[in-house]
């Protein structure tokens, strides 16, 4: 069915709570999967074990329909039911069957990461279904949220920050060593006072006299 046309897979009963017209926009995904199933010889355990072909594109369309990425009663991991009738009327996103009023089916059991807000509560299965994903449908295959190698975004990313906070350490401790050597500045009084000195004493003046020729002839040596 089109996405704006209807949906009519959920129960819904008469004079209750709306589930197969309760947004601008409903659209319904079944996924073709039961746990433990064999295929080309291998076994999935859960559905997000699975290589998931087509999740990208199919992601990409809802997206277009407005639809965010979020699960406002949270991405199901498990075969649990979790409803309330309050957030699925006034909450955009998706929702699992388990989630939806009036029904009493628990699946999914499990969906694939989206990779952006729900990013940060995937684990490690599901953070390397994701990385699978990528590798096999999208160009740039060296990404990864969260895990070991080379190209571990989250390390990345924490190693890029602990490098900017010791150079932002370095330039300040370099600035203070550098105004350490600048030379004071003194005042017109201080300045009048060492003359008066200097002045009173012809001894003290020589030595002055000595002291800057041997600067000097320091620097025409260099």
């Amino acid at each position: 069915m089109p996405a704006n046309s209807r949906s009519k897979s959920l129960a819904d009963r008469a004079g209750g709570t709306r589930t197969n017209r309760a947004g601008s926009v409903v659209i319904q995904v079944e996924a073709l999967y039961f746990p433990y199933c064999r295929v080309d010889g291998k076994v999935y355990a859960r559905l997000i074990d699975t290589p998931c072909k087509g999740w990208l594109e199919l992601l990409a369309w809802i997206r277009s329909w407005g639809v965010p990425d979020r699960w406002p009663m949270g991405r199901p991991t498990d075969f649990a039911s979790r409803r309330d009738e309050s957030v699925w009327e006034t909450q955009a996103g998706w929702y699992a069957h388990a989630h939806v009023p009036e029904n009493d089916h628990q699946d999914p059991g499990g969906w694939p990461a989206f990779a952006t807000e729900e990013a940060p509560d995937m684990d490690a299965t599901q953070a390397r279904q994701l990385a699978e994903i990528h590798k096999a449908q999208v160009p740039y295959s060296g990404w990864q949220y969260k895990g070991a190698g080379t190209t571990d975004a989250w390390a990345l990313l924490n190693s890029a920050s602990t490098q900017a906070a010791a150079a932002v350490k370095s330039v300040a401790a370099l600035g203070a060593k550098v105004d350490a050597l600048k030379q004071p500045a003194l005042t017109d009084d201080q300045l009048a006072a060492i003359a008066t000195q200097v002045a009173a004493s012809p001894t003290l003046a020589d030595r002055i006299a000595e002291l800057v020729a041997d600067k000097l002839a320091a620097r025409l040596a260099d």
